[in-house]
């Protein structure tokens, strides 16, 4: 083994030992703040990699969706989190990307599925920016894209309470109950015969996602008190 493999290893442990770290304080505040309860954790798949779709009602979505498994994840950030050095090096460190906004972002997309093809489990939330309300609204198809592009699982997850723990536009906490329920892994197509997965099968897996993401959003607003 030559200096430079050596070295890339030593990194890549020290970057899995830090995620550990951070994920693991991560689920200690969110249950100490929030009485954070993880329903259905067993139907993510134990190994290989796959979409996590949430839904999205604050910001705290993306550290509960980090308290599904102890396996490291990738997930979106918005850009201005890299404004600054430090803090573009902090959200780097925990698996994040940056994604602009307002446009199509191919880069984002396509460092999502070098994610995904390396193995690891990708959060994307397919409702795309902060949402309000006890239903979904209409999805967008990267989620499904990706998973179908991939050729892995999305799993879908119902975050209830986090909309009244931090509200959109709001920069305090509040004590409140949260549930996240894992819903049962959607299967990707099969590719076409060109070997690439058609559009119309895209549209189905979101249309498909989109069923089975309110159905366990329900149930944890429900499990929540929230409905």
């Amino acid at each position: 083994m030559n200096a430079a493999v050596r070295n890339a290893a030593v990194r890549e442990r020290f970057a899995l030992g830090w995620y550990a770290f951070a994920r693991g304080l991560v689920e200690l505040v969110s249950r100490l703040l929030w009485r954070v309860e993880v329903v259905g954790a067993d139907r993510l798949p134990a190994s290989g990699a796959y979409v996590i779709a949430p839904v999205h009602r604050s910001n705290i979505d993306t550290l509960l969706a980090g308290c599904l498994t102890h396996r490291r994840i990738r997930f979106m950030g918005k850009d201005s989190l890299w404004k600054y050095r430090w803090s573009g090096a902090l959200f780097s460190s925990l698996g994040a990307f940056p994604v602009h906004r307002g446009v199509p972002d191919r880069d984002a997309l396509r460092r999502c599925e070098e994610a995904v093809r390396s193995g690891e489990p990708v959060v994307l939330f397919p409702e795309g920016t902060r949402q309000s309300g006890l239903r979904l609204h209409p999805l967008f198809e990267g989620a499904a894209f990706v998973a179908a592009r991939a050729g892995v699982p999305i799993v879908p997850v119902g975050i209830g309470g986090s909309e009244w723990a931090m509200p959109k536009g709001s920069r305090g906490v509040k004590l409140v109950k949260v549930v996240v329920v894992v819903g049962e892994p959607i299967q990707p197509p099969p590719p076409g015969p060109s070997g690439r997965v058609p559009r119309r099968a895209v549209s189905e897996l979101t249309a498909a996602l989109a069923v089975a993401l309110q159905e366990s959003f329900d149930e944890a607003l429900v499990r929540a008190g929230r409905r």
